[in-house]
This record gives structure tokens, sequence and C-alpha cells, in this order.
């Protein structure tokens, strides 16, 4: 007869086991006591209740490299992971987009140059991971608060094409009184090119008159992400 032995209840299956040792790791340390992929197999237990999980968070890392890479993969990608369905992959870029959300409120509710570190954080998550160069535009009113986050330009894998008098004319119907400019190196390496440097220059002088400051140039990557102020280049 199946399972176990006559007038034994069947053995539970070996990773329900490990569920419970790992929800209690998490209970009882708390989550930094987790392994990335540790992290991503109590998300993925939640989600699939009657399989071994671990298998896949490793399938998922190893394919996206990271929490973040997995977070920024396109549904269409991570369906192609065995073990991750259509629901599933919903799911997390459902949290992908909670994580996006978080991180806008911080640099939201405060002056965005007085809570530079949450400043970063975002434009890390929003850009590393982007295949294409994208150009954005962070608008601010006179405390620095962000009135409007906007993408200005979408390109290719290396160029983004940039049109500043339309930044210029965004920037006076949102009544903005300085912004910080974004875009993103596909290839990793957040070194600013020289057309990056004249870029940004052209854009400073198209808002010069209007007394309108550009207060940074950020370039984000895998690399990190790259500030033209803390570089000299403003």
């Amino acid at each position: 007869m199946p399972g176990g032995t006559e007038g034994q209840p069947d053995a539970k299956p070996h990773w329900q086991g490990h569920r419970e040792r790992l929800r209690g790791k998490l209970l009882k340390r708390g989550a930094g006591a987790l392994e990335d992929y540790e992290v991503l197999e109590v998300i993925l237990m939640a989600f699939i209740p009657r399989r071994d999980v671990k298998p896949i968070a490793k399938a998922l890392m190893a394919r996206f490299g990271s929490l973040s890479g997995i977070l920024a993969a396109p549904g269409a990608d991570l369906v192609k992971v065995e073990g991750i369905g259509e629901t599933v992959a919903a799911y997390l870029k459902a949290i992908a987009e909670l994580q996006s959300r978080a991180s806008r409120e911080e640099i939201s509710k405060r002056p965005a140059i007085s809570s530079w570190s949450a400043l970063i954080d975002y434009v890390r998550t929003e850009l590393q991971h982007e295949k294409r160069e994208q150009f954005r535009v962070l608008f601010l009113d006179r405390k620095n608060q962000l009135i409007a986050d906007e993408v200005m330009g979408h390109g290719t894998v290396d160029h983004a094409p940039v049109y500043p008098r339309e930044i210029a004319r965004r920037a006076l119907e949102l009544q903005a009184s300085s912004l910080i400019l974004v875009h993103n190196h596909p290839s990793g390496d957040t070194t600013p090119s020289r057309a990056d440097i004249d870029m940004t220059r052209e854009i400073i002088d198209v808002l010069d008159p209007f007394d309108i400051t550009v207060h940074d140039h950020l370039i984000a990557g895998t690399g990190g992400v790259t500030s033209f102020r803390s570089s000299g280049l403003i």
C-alpha cells in the first residue's frame, strides 16, 4: 500500500520539514539571518504551497543574478524558469511594484536633496537593470520635494534621445523650481560619457533663463550610481 508501513501515517515530504525550519529561522532570528535565496524561498512558499521551492529559488538566482535582478525581470522571462507560472510571475511583479512605490514614498515625504540615500536607492531600484537606456527627470518644487518623476526619453542599449527644450517646457508646466536628471547605462558602467556631460550642460543652459536649477545628474547601472555633482561635473 502507498505511503509508510501498515498502521503508520505517511511520512511528511522532506520539503515540508524544510519549510517549517526556514519559517522558524525567520521568526526567531529575523529576516537578516536568511540568505538571499532563502528570503526568496519564503516568498515562493506562499505562492507554491505543495512543492519544494528551494530549487526554484536557486534557479531564479542563477538566471537573474540577484534579488533585484529577479524583481526587475519581465514576466515573460520569469516564466522561463521551471516552476514559475504566470500566477507566480504576477505576484513577483506585484512585489517589485510595492518596492518601487515604497521607495518613491520615501523621497516624496521629505526634500529630495536632504534624503539623498533614499533618492539613490530609488534611482538604483528603478533603473539599474533596465535593458535599454532611459532618461528621466525628477521635477522638484521650491521646497525640493518631488512633484513628478517622468520618463523623457527611451532609447537603445547605449543612447536615449533627450530634448532640452521639452524638459524646460514640462518644468514650466509643473511649476518646478529645480530638477534632478537621471538616466541609466545598460552596460553597467556608470562613468559619464562626453555626450552625457555635453547634454547636461545644454539642459542647464536652456533652464537658466527660467531660474530653474539642475541639482544633479545621476547615472545608474549595475555598478551603482554616479553623481555629476559629486564628480565635479556640475
